[in-house]
């Protein structure tokens, strides 16, 4: 769900940019709508797109007479992201309003891409710091594991007797516990 969120807000951003330069050329919004669907067609070539089936189905809408006011309000709907709706809103009051739809446009495409380029500079952040805590979590095991392995006479206290297993269990408790932290710090929406 989210990474069909993240596809369709990147498609969104491309046809917002058609869009954008089919009315710079100086077309209505409803014939600049059919000229961004081909504009569509030839940058992506799987036409079930899902950014292709909505304009299409929009593009139907608007052909059988309803406004595309209501169209496009139907879309932030089912597209269910928080981008669309604020652009879908901006537009309904510009067209009410006669504002200038071509800036609207052309900013909402340019906020959209570097909202999208932050999204991708933190994913790669997290990425970076779930890897350096997977090793982090794994290094005090691997030091077990090679200890007990070249010298077991000097591993062997934390094995025998009371204290040793105790000390092993609650180190490897808390070992757990920071795991289980970090994994709940890492957990970060983007």
């Amino acid at each position: 769900m989210h990474k069909r969120k993240a596809e369709l807000n990147d498609q969104f951003r491309q046809a917002l940019f058609s869009l954008s330069s089919s009315l710079t050329a100086g077309k209505s919004v409803e014939s600049g709508w059919a000229e961004t669907i081909r504009d569509l067609k030839t940058l992506y070539s799987n036409p079930n797109t899902y950014i292709i089936v909505e304009f299409e189905r929009m593009n139907r809408k608007i052909q059988n007479g309803e406004t595309i006011e209501s169209a496009l309000i139907e879309f932030g709907g089912r597209a269910g992201s928080e981008d669309i709706d604020n652009f879908v809103d901006v537009f309904v009051t510009c067209k009410r309003s006669g504002g200038n739809l071509i800036d609207v446009i052309r900013r909402t495409a340019n906020m959209i891409g570097e909202k999208i380029e932050i999204q991708q500079e933190i994913s790669v952040v997290i990425a970076q710091k779930k890897f350096e805590s997977n090793i982090l979590t794994v290094a005090p095991l691997a030091v077990i594991g090679l200890l007990s392995f070249s010298s077991p006479d000097y591993m062997a206290p934390l094995y025998s007797g009371m204290a040793g297993p105790t000390v092993m269990t609650v180190c490897l408790l808390l070992l757990l516990g920071c795991f289980w932290i970090v994994k709940k710090i890492m957990d970060i929406k983007v």
